[in-house]
């Protein structure tokens, strides 16, 4: 049986899919449009005379065939791979990494990371996403994202974690809502916070109940920008990541509450899938674990 007219590319986009559960998903990390991404797999088909995905549902899985192919594929891949980049220095990789982190990690290192990344790599490509972490959580196990920074405690048998630091918090408001604060004279300020699916909001929720004001209003809000921003035109008091308040600090619009119970620096990690094989993911996850957020 003849077979080429089948490239690497197409051994990469079977693999992709499988990987990554679907075909658009193979198509948002090879850059792609998903009819190209059936197009391969038909091409793939034909040449070889199997039937190598079927839909069940809203998924596309590996018939028996298909596992057997993808199964035998595996390591050759990931050997191509591993020859082609360390005959590059891994300069000459090219694809599309997607990147998911939360607004205190993409504030913190990865400007940095990002920048000597587009220096190293730089036939890569990159998709950077900003969300919570429960978003990026449930899209990295989907298969929409590689990577992701997430702040607070991660542990799932699918995903493999590295923790890169973690984030000093302070309670903080403008100099005329804590001069009040501290008179103890009027009914607590609001509070405002990340959504309740943040780990900001459940450190937030243990201090207020730690310093007694276990009954004060919260409002919700998914930008800490947006927060700080909310707090010095004195709209009321946050827990908030300190080096994401400094100018505020300085210029004296924030002033830190020292009333209130001292909360626990935020933990960060860089998360990818356990299963995840793919030497571009694995050599940037190697450099994502470098990292420290302080």
């Amino acid at each position: 049986m003849s077979i080429n007219r089948l490239a690497l590319y197409h051994v990469e986009t079977l693999l992709l899919i499988d990987r990554l559960g679907g075909f658009s998903a193979a198509a948002a990390r090879l850059n792609t449009s998903q009819p190209t991404i059936s197009a391969r797999v038909r091409e793939v088909e034909a040449q070889l005379g199997l039937t190598l995905f079927r839909r069940e549902g809203r998924k596309m899985r590996l018939t028996p065939a298909g596992r057997r192919l993808v199964e035998k594929l595996a390591p050759l891949w990931d050997d191509v791979q591993s020859v082609l980049g360390a005959e590059s220095g891994m300069a000459g990789m090219a694809g599309v990494i997607r990147i998911g982190a939360g607004e205190i990690a993409a504030a913190s290192c990865l400007p940095s990371f990002l920048s000597a990344l587009t220096t190293d790599m730089p036939a890569l490509s990159y998709r950077l996403e900003i969300d919570l972490t429960a978003s990026m959580f449930a899209r990295l196990l989907a298969g929409d994202i590689d990577m992701a920074f997430t702040a607070g405690p991660l542990a799932h048998p699918a995903i493999q974690t590295r923790q890169i630091g973690s984030a000093p918090l302070s309670w903080l408001a403008s100099p005329d809502v804590a001069a009040r604060w501290q008179a103890h004279g009027e009914a607590p300020p609001p509070v405002w916070s990340l959504s309740e699916q943040s780990p900001l909001f459940q450190l937030m929720r243990e201090a207020l109940h730690q310093s007694g004001m276990g009954t004060a209003p919260i409002n919700l809000c998914n930008n800490v920008r947006t927060i700080i921003d909310i707090l010095a035109a004195g709209g009321g008091v946050a827990l908030a990541p300190t080096a994401m308040a400094e100018e505020a600090l300085r210029a004296g619009v924030l002033t830190t509450l020292a009333d209130m119970v001292p909360p626990p620096s935020l933990p960060f990690n860089v998360a990818v899938r356990a299963s995840e094989t793919d030497t571009l993911v694995q050599d940037v996850f190697r450099r994502a674990e470098k990292l420290r957020i302080t």
